[in-house]
C-alpha cells in the first residue's frame, strides 16, 4: 500500500491532476490499497476539506478496486473523532491511526485513544506504531487490550525492531495483520512473515516495490533480494527527516510527481538537493527491468 504523496501546485493548492497520475500508476502497478494523508501526505499541514477532497478523488480513480485508508493524526481525541466522521462521510474504506499529537500520552492514555476512535465508527482500524518520530510505542500488552475492539484489525510495524514481527506473530497469531512501515528493512519484514508493506518510495517506483512484494509472497528470494539492492540507496531516502522533500524530488524525476512542499517545509536546495539527485539519477541508470 503506498502512503500516497500529497501533490501542491506552485500556489500551495492541491494538484489533483498529478495526484490522479500517480495514484493510477500505483493501481497499474497492481497496489493492494491506498493510504491517504500521511507523514507523506504532510498530514499535519492538510485542512480537513482538503483531506476530504483527496478521499473523494481517490475513490473515484480507484472505482472500488482498492480500500481507501485516510490517516488519523489529531492532538485531541475530539479532534479524531471529528476527522473519522468526516472521513467516514466522504467514503473512506478505513483508517490508519497514530497516537495522540504533541502531548506525549502513557500506555493508558494511548490505549483509551484508540479505543475511542475505534468505537466510533465500524471502520476497519490500522495502528500506525512508530515510536522512532512520535514518541509513543504500542506494545504487546498494549494491543492485548485494543485487539478486544473488533475493529483493530493491523498495525503498520515503524518500531524498527524487525523482531517485533515474530513477537507480534507470536502474541496474536492471524488475528492482527502485520504492515511493515519501514521501507530500508521491508525485504527483511516480509521474509519475517509480515502481510504487508506501507511503502514510501513506491510513490516514485511502484512497479519496483511491488515486484519485491510479490516476489517475496512468492518464495523468490534471490530475485526480490536483487531488486531490494538495487533500490537500497533510494529506500534509505525515507528514513530521513527530510523524507517528503526527497521522494517528492523523486517522484519528479520518474514522472509521477512535483517537488512542490507546503510551509514550512522548504524543496532541497545547494550541497543536500545535489546528493539526493545523485542517488536517484544514479539509480535511474541502473534501473531494473521488473
Amino acid at each position: 500500500m503506498p502512503a500516497l504523496l500529497t501533490p501542491f501546485k506552485s500556489n500551495d493548492s492541491i494538484d489533483f491532476l498529478t495526484f490522479e497520475k500517480n495514484t493510477r500508476a500505483q493501481l497499474d502497478a497492481g497496489v493492494h490499497g491506498l493510504v491517504l494523508g500521511g507523514t507523506l501526505g504532510e498530514a499535519s499541514t492538510l485542512r480537513l476539506e482538503e483531506k476530504s477532497e483527496l478521499i473523494q478523488e481517490a475513490k473515484l480513480i480507484s472505482n472500488g478496486s482498492v480500500p481507501v485508508i485516510m490517516n488519523v493524526a489529531e492532538a485531541s481525541t475530539s479532534e479524531a473523532l471529528k476527522s473519522v466522521t468526516q472521513a467516514l462521510r466522504d467514503g473512506a474504506d478505513g483508517l490508519m491511526v497514530l497516537p495522540p499529537m504533541r502531548y506525549k500520552a502513557d500506555s493508558r492514555e494511548t490505549v483509551h485513544y484508540f479505543q475511542s476512535i475505534a468505537k466510533h465508527s465500524d471502520l476497519p482500524i490500522m495502528i500506525y506504531n512508530n515510536p522512532v518520530d512520535y514518541g509513543i510505542e504500542v506494545t504487546i500488552p498494549m494491543f492485548e487490550e485494543l485487539l478486544q475492539c473488533e475493529t483493530i484489525q493491523a498495525v503498520k510495524e515503524s518500531t524498527r525492531v524487525t523482531s517485533n514481527i515474530t513477537k507480534l506473530r507470536n502474541a496474536f497469531g492471524q488475528r492482527l495483520a502485520i504492515l511493515t512501515g519501514v521501507d530500508t528493512i521491508a525485504f527483511e519484514s516480509l521474509m519475517l512473515g509480515a502481510d504487508g508493506w506501507v511503502a514510501g518510495l513506491v510513490d516514485a517506483f511502484p512497479k519496483e516495490t511491488v515486484a519485491i512484494y510479490e516476489l517475496v509472497k512468492k518464495g523468490e528470494y534471490a530475485k526480490a533480494k536483487s531488486i531490494n539492492d538495487w533500490f537500497m540507496p533510494l529506500l534509505e531516502l525515507d528514513v530521513n527527516s527530510k523524507l517528503v522533500q526527497n521522494i517528492k524530488l523523486a517522484a519528479q524525476a520518474t514522472g509521477l510527481g512535483t517537488e512542490f512542499v507546503r510551509l514550512p517545509r522548504l524543496p532541497l536546495e545547494g550541497v543536500e538537493r545535489q546528493q539526493v539527485e545523485e542517488i536517484i539519477n544514479f539509480a535511474l541508470k541502473k534501473r531494473p527491468q521488473v
